[in-house]
C-alpha cells in the first residue's frame, strides 16, 4: 500500500518534492472527477429505476455537465492552487465553481425547455443537477485533502519532527494548527490542545484532543508524549495571563512560543513563521504603553525637526517615529560614523521609511564642537530639539568625568542656547533616572544638564525634560549583555543578586517623549511610568531559560563604580502632578536662578581646566548636594 502511494505521488507530485503538478492535469483530473460524479448519480438512479436512461442521454448529459464544469473551472482558476498544500480558500473556490457550473446546467434546462424541447435530454433535471453537483463538491474536496495528506505523510522533506501543544482552543487555536501543517521546513506533531474553559475541555478539533492545562503542563504527560514546544495560540490575553502561561511553560523547560495578534497577520491569515519566539519584553510584568498621537502629529506636521545623538538607540527611534508625522524636514546629527551611516540607509533605502517622501539629512557632529553646531543650526533653522546626544555609561563616565562633564553638560548647553539664538519653539531633552539622587558622575552629569535647560527662560523657545529608566535593547543595556553571554555559552554576571531596575521597551519612550513634547509647557520635567520594577537576577534567570541553555550559571560580580541598588525615578524633594495621560506624570521641582546657574557653570568649566577629575566632581557636588557618590572613589568627597 505505502508502494503505491509512492508511486501516485510520484505521478502527481514528480519525483522531485519541489516540482509542482502542471495546472493543465489538475485541471483534466478535477474534471474526471466531476464525470465520475455524474456516472454514480446515474448508476445509483438505474440502481433505483432500471432503464430509465438511454446510453445517448447518458452521453449528452455527461457532455453538457463537463461543459459547464470547465467553463465554471477556468472561470474561478480553482485548478491553480498546488495540490500538496490545499486549504481552505482552495476548497472555498472549489465550492464557488461548482455552485457556478450548477447555476450554468440550471440556465441551460431553462432556456431548452422554453424554446427547444427535443434536446431536453442534453441536460439533466434540476434534482440531478443538485446531486451531481454536490456529489462533485465532495469528491474534489476529498481529493484534495487526501492528496495533501498522502504528501505530509510520506514525501515531503523535514529536518526534524517536533511535538507541540497549543495553548488555547479558540478561533486562533485551530488556524495555528493549520499553519503549522504548511510549514514545510518542519514536521509538527500537535499532541494535544489546551483550553481553561471547561466546556471545551474532552472535545477534539480536527482529530485532537482538548484537554485542560492541569493535565497537560506536568512533567508527566510531557514526558510520556516527548513535548518539547508549547504555542500560546489566544492574541487576546492580558500581559499578567501570558506571563502566567510562559512562566509555567518555562519552569517545564518548553520552548515557548506565541501567535501575534490578528492585525499582524498577512492577508488576514497565518503563516508558520509568523508564529514567534516569546521576547523577554513579554516578561517584564508590564503592560505596553500605547497613546494616541493627534497632537504628535499637530505638534511635527509641517515643522524642521533634529535630533542630536540621532544614531543611538533612543535618537534613531525618535526619528523612525517622527518620520511617521510629515516633518518639513528631519535633521539627523551624531558624531558615531558608522551608526547614522547604518541610519542612513535603513532610512533611505528601507521601507517603510523610503516612500515616505520626507526631506532628510544626516550631519556627522560633536554637540562638543559650538562653531560646527552653530552651523547646522544657521543652515537648518529647526524649530523643535530633540536633544538625546550622551555619555550614558556609568563605570565608563566615572572614570572619565571630564569628558562626561564636556558632552553631558557642556554638550547640552552649546544644543540648548542655539535653540534659543535660533529660535526653536522647543527643547526637548532626553534624561535619566539616574540623575535622581545621583550615585555616580553620568547621573550628575545628567542632573546638571536639566538644571540647565530648567532654568533658562526664552521668549521663543520652550525647555522639556523627559525623564525615564532603562530601555529594554539600548546601548549598553543588560539585555544586550545577557544576550552575548548567552551566545558564549555563560556565565551571565549580575552585580548584585538584589539589583532592581525598571524597564520598557524603546519604542515605547520614545512615544512618550514625543507624547510629552506636545503636552508640555515651559520648564516641565515629565516622568514616565515604568511599570514595576525589576530584579535583574530574575531577568536573567528567565533569560536563561528562553534560550533553553538550562546550563548556564549566573555569576554575581558585585557593583561596579557608581552603582546603586536601585533607580528613582523623583528625588525625595520632588513631587509628581498627574497629566491628561496616566502614564506621564509632571515633576514638581525646585527652580533655579538662571544667574546663579550661569555662574556655576563658569566655575564649573574653571575645574574642566584643570583636567583634575577630583576637582571636577568636588564641583559637582557643591552644584547638587544630593549627589553622593556610592561604590567610588569619589567617595572621599562626600566625608
Amino acid at each position: 500500500m505505502k508502494r503505491f502511494l509512492k508511486r501516485l505521488a510520484i505521478v502527481l507530485f514528480g519525483k522531485s518534492s519541489s516540482h509542482s503538478f502542471p495546472r493543465f492535469w489538475i485541471l483534466l483530473f478535477d474534471c474526471v472527477l466531476v464525470l465520475l460524479a455524474y456516472i454514480i448519480i446515474m448508476g445509483i438512479q438505474w440502481y433505483a429505476i432500471p432503464n430509465s436512461m438511454t446510453a445517448q442521454a447518458i452521453a449528452e448529459q455527461s457532455l453538457s455537465v463537463f461543459l459547464a464544469f470547465l467553463l465554471a473551472f477556468l472561470l474561478t482558476k480553482s485548478y491553480n492552487g498546488m495540490l500538496r498544500y490545499s486549504g481552505f480558500r482552495d476548497i472555498l473556490r472549489i465550492s464557488v465553481a461548482c455552485l457556478l457550473a450548477m447555476v450554468f446546467l440550471f440556465v441551460g434546462k431553462f432556456i431548452v425547455t422554453q424554446v427547444r424541447i427535443e434536446a431536453l435530454s442534453f441536460f439533466p433535471s434540476y434534482y440531478k443537477v443538485f446531486a451531481i453537483t454536490f456529489m462533485a463538491m465532495l469528491m474534489l474536496t476529498i481529493s484534495r485533502l487526501v492528496i495533501r495528506r498522502i504528501y505530509n505523510e510520506y514525501f515531503r522533506k523535514t529536518t526534524k519532527t517536533v511535538n507541540v501543544i497549543i495553548y488555547g482552543a479558540g478561533d486562533a487555536g485551530p488556524i495555528t494548527q493549520n499553519a503549522l501543517a504548511q510549514d514545510t521546513s518542519c514536521q509538527y506533531n500537535i499532541v494535544s490542545f489546551v483550553d481553561d474553559a471547561k466546556q471545551k475541555t474532552g472535545k477534539s478539533i480536527n482529530g485532537t484532543l482538548v484537554r485542560s492545562a492541569a493535565e497537560v503542563l506536568n512533567h508527566e504527560f510531557l514526558n510520556k508524549y516527548g513535548v518539547t514546544t508549547m504555542i500560546i495560540a489566544i492574541p487576546s490575553l492580558t500581559r499578567a495571563q501570558q506571563q502566567g502561561i510562559i512562566n509555567k511553560g518555562l519552569d517545564l523547560g518548553l520552548n515557548v512560543k506565541s501567535v501575534p495578534h490578528v492585525s499582524t497577520w498577512i492577508d488576514n491569515s497565518l503563516t508558520s513563521n509568523q508564529i514567534e519566539d516569546i521576547k523577554i519584553e513579554d516578561l517584564l510584568g508590564r503592560d505596553a504603553i500605547i497613546l494616541g498621537h493627534e497632537d504628535v502629529r499637530k505638534e511635527l506636521e509641517g515643522k524642521v525637526v533634529m535630533v542630536t545623538g540621532a544614531a543611538g538607540s533612543i535618537g534613531s527611534e525618535i526619528c523612525r517615529q517622527v518620520m511617521h508625522y510629515s516633518p518639513a524636514r528631519l535633521v539627523m546629527v551624531d558624531q558615531a560614523e558608522s551608526p547614522i551611516y547604518d541610519l542612513q540607509f535603513e532610512l533611505c533605502r528601507k521601507e517603510p521609511f523610503a516612500s515616505m517622501n520626507v526631506p532628510i539629512d544626516f550631519i556627522v557632529a560633536n554637540v562638543k564642537d559650538k562653531a560646527r553646531m552653530e552651523e547646522i543650526f544657521a543652515e537648518y533653522h529647526p524649530q523643535l530639539v530633540y536633544h538625546a546626544a550622551a555619555y550614558k555609561h556609568v563605570p565608563l563616565m566615572e572614570q572619565f568625568p571630564y569628558e562626561a562633564v564636556l558632552v553631558n553638560v557642556f554638550g547640552t548647553k552649546t544644543v540648548a542656547d542655539l535653540a534659543v539664538k535660533y529660535k526653536a519653539e522647543k527643547f526637548v531633552m532626553i534624561s535619566t533616572d539616574k540623575a535622581v539622587n545621583p550615585t555616580n558622575v553620568m547621573g550628575a552629569t545628567k542632573r546638571m544638564a536639566e538644571i540647565y535647560t530648567q532654568s533658562r527662560h526664552a521668549e521663543n523657545t520652550k525647555f522639556i525634560t523627559t525623564r525615564f529608566g532603562n530601555v529594554l535593547g539600548s546601548n549598553g543595556s543588560v539585555i544586550p549583555l545577557f544576550k552575548k553571554q548567552l551566545a558564549q555559552g555563560g556565565p551571565l554576571t549580575v552585580t548584585d543578586e538584589n539589583i532592581i531596575r525598571y524597564f520598557m521597551t524603546i519604542p515605547e519612550a520614545c512615544s512618550l517623549v514625543l507624547k510629552a513634547s506636545a503636552m508640555g509647557e515651559d520648564g516641565n520635567i515629565f516622568v514616565f511610568d515604568m511599570g514595576k520594577p525589576v530584579r535583574i537576577y530574575d531577568l536573567a534567570q528567565k533569560m536563561i531559560k528562553l534560550s533553553g541553555m538550562t546550563e548556564v550559571q549566573i555569576k554575581i560580580t558585585g557593583l561596579r563604580p557608581g552603582e546603586k541598588l536601585y533607580e528613582e525615578l523623583l528625588a525625595t524633594k520632588e513631587n509628581t502632578i498627574p497629566t491628561n495621560i496616566p502614564q506621564i506624570m509632571r515633576a514638581k521641582v525646585r527652580e533655579y536662578d538662571s544667574e546663579t546657574v550661569d555662574k556655576q557653570l563658569e566655575e564649573l568649566r574653571e575645574a574642566l581646566t584643570s583636567l583634575d577629575d577630583f576637582a571636577i566632581v568636588a564641583k559637582m557636588k557643591e552644584i547638587i548636594p544630593e549627589f553622593v557618590s556610592n561604590n567610588s572613589e569619589f567617595s572621599v568627597l562626600d566625608k
